[in-house]
């Protein structure tokens, strides 16, 4: 892609960024122009700093678990355009059948939420990490005492083997009846 954002995306670039993600053309240049506006030292890649600068992430009680997921992609400290991308094929709207890709079936929206609980990586879900992300979401607006009673009372209905965890398939049929692919879709640029 270049060693500087300021290179314009070639065409190749672009096919193989939407037969991959399955983002139009037109939203894949708006979305390297937001991804170029984020590249403050104008080097081809984002920070976590980068990231963080997005107000509506700055803000958010679960940014920094967003964030996480970019770097996720990448298995680095830098994200590229082409990184960027494919997480956000996860939040692309299906719209048709046809309209779905690999990035973004039920089961890989549902991984991406598995992923945000899973603060450890071990593929299962404990009650401490359920009462961290509890946190993140609510702060100090609901005691200790009431987000344990959560967090107990989600371990319990969800855990079906009874290893006080939550795994990955637990978590799918605990979201059988969530409109996943509304709920963890965004509206890209049309």
């Amino acid at each position: 892609m270049g060693a500087r954002s300021s290179m314009q995306l070639q065409e190749e670039e672009i096919n193989e960024i939407q037969r991959e993600t399955g983002f139009s053309q037109s939203q894949i240049v708006r979305l390297y122009s937001r991804f170029t506006s984020l590249d403050k030292s104008n080097n081809g890649f984002l920070s976590r700093e980068d990231f963080l600068r997005i107000p509506e992430l700055a803000i958010n009680p679960l940014g920094d678990r967003i964030v996480h997921a970019f770097f996720q992609e990448s298995n680095d400290e830098t994200v590229n355009f082409k990184q960027f991308m494919r997480v956000l094929a996860r939040f692309r709207p299906i719209k048709t059948n046809q309209d779905k890709n690999k990035m973004n079936t039920r089961e890989d929206k549902l991984r991406f939420a598995f992923k945000m609980y899973d603060l450890d990586g071990d593929d299962k879900i404990s009650k401490d990490e359920l009462l961290a992300v509890l946190h993140m979401m609510v702060g100090a607006n609901i005691s200790e005492e009431q987000l344990g009673s959560i967090a107990d009372r989600t371990i319990t209905e969800v855990d079906y083997n009874k290893d006080n965890q939550i795994s990955f398939e637990e978590f799918i049929k605990a979201m059988e009846k969530v409109d996943v692919e509304q709920k963890m879709s965004i509206r890209f640029l049309n």
